[in-house]
């Protein structure tokens, strides 16, 4: 085994932190390939000694869909690109409740909203709290807001409204990120994360990997939610739509996004980690190796305009590997 591994190891049962600096993590990713079993060992230990309650599954909706005045290079939604995404308005109270009920039944721990567009207008804000507090009033699952930008006083209405965890991805580094969207600044997205600690939320934030970024970038975009100080970190993997700028990138290999699974549970000893947008194409018939590398959540269902894992088959998986009591 490579010296920095052996010692990464001895880190890891002594309870050391961090476990990794920076530029160990870029030596870990430039590994050979006959070091990935090792790597990914390490990190399923991590995760054991940091994270050893059972694995927690989130569901979404695509509660409004379409039009996006972003034009983000990877993004269905966007309306510069065109896509065959659907288009509607935010979906009512009843479709938002059949939804959170349709999770509950499942076993779902928390149900994500999500919202195309920079920012909900303060007529959709108004609607969607009203919608969230009958949800939680009637069903009781946990909710998390992924609704753009965020100012303080959207923070207290959506608390108010029952909301518990704030997800904003970053998408990627800061110096990726004008390969990837220019119609808002980087600056905006970290200041939304910082007025979502601010209000008490759970903060959910990471990015996508696969968008031609360079692991010292992925290393960055890891650095950027250290200081941030984000709860969950919310792994996604492109899955290239066409019509889009980034529609004819090739998917990650599995081999390298269990090292990206692998480097973030290291980089991130104590926070959750789970994979969500991708899974499925990018992993394949591995995708049970995300728990070994690391991971200690996943996105159940479907995505916000692709296809996703069945509740029942990712249940059984979590079964089988002994994270989550078989349902009857």
């Amino acid at each position: 085994m490579y010296p920095l591994l052996v010692a990464l190891a001895g880190r890891i049962a002594s309870g050391v932190e961090p476990l990794l600096s920076p530029s160990e993590a870029l030596e870990i990713a430039s590994l050979p390939e006959s070091a990935t079993l090792d790597i990914v060992s390490l990190a399923g230990l991590a995760r054991a000694a940091r994270k050893p309650d059972a694995a927690f599954t989130c569901g979404i909706v695509n509660a409004k869909s379409g039009r996006c005045p972003e034009n983000c290079a990877f993004c269905a939604q966007s309306a510069h690109y065109a896509t065959n995404a659907p288009v509607y308005p935010l979906l009512g109270t009843d479709a938002l409740l059949r939804r959170a009920e349709e999770l509950a039944a499942a076993g779902v721990d928390r149900f994500g909203i999500v919202t195309s567009g920079t920012a909900l207008s303060g007529r959709d804000l108004d609607a969607l709290c009203e919608s969230a507090a009958r949800i939680v009033r009637e069903v009781g699952i946990r909710l998390c807001a992924s609704l753009g930008l965020l100012t303080p006083e959207r923070a207290v209405r959506l608390r108010e409204a029952g909301f518990t965890s704030y997800h904003h991805n970053l998408e990627t580094s800061a110096s990726h990120f004008p390969a990837i969207c220019t119609t808002h600044d980087y600056a905006q997205d970290l200041e939304t994360v910082r007025v979502a600690r601010a209000a008490g939320f759970r903060v959910c934030s990471c990015g996508i990997f696969g968008l031609g970024e360079t692991w010292e970038q992925r290393i960055e975009l890891s650095g950027t939610l250290s200081e941030l100080g984000v709860d969950s970190l919310p792994l996604n993997f492109l899955n290239p739509i066409p019509g889009t700028p980034l529609g004819s990138s090739p998917l990650l290999r599995p081999a390298e996004a269990l090292r990206v699974v692998a480097l973030m549970r290291l980089l991130h000893p104590a926070a959750d980690v789970l994979v969500c947008g991708g899974r499925a194409v990018t992993f394949g018939a591995w995708q049970s190796w995300i728990f070994a590398a690391g991971a200690n959540g996943v996105m159940t269902g479907n995505y916000l305009t692709t296809k996703g894992c069945a509740f029942a088959e990712d249940a059984e998986m979590l079964a089988v590997l002994g994270l989550r009591e078989a349902r009857a």
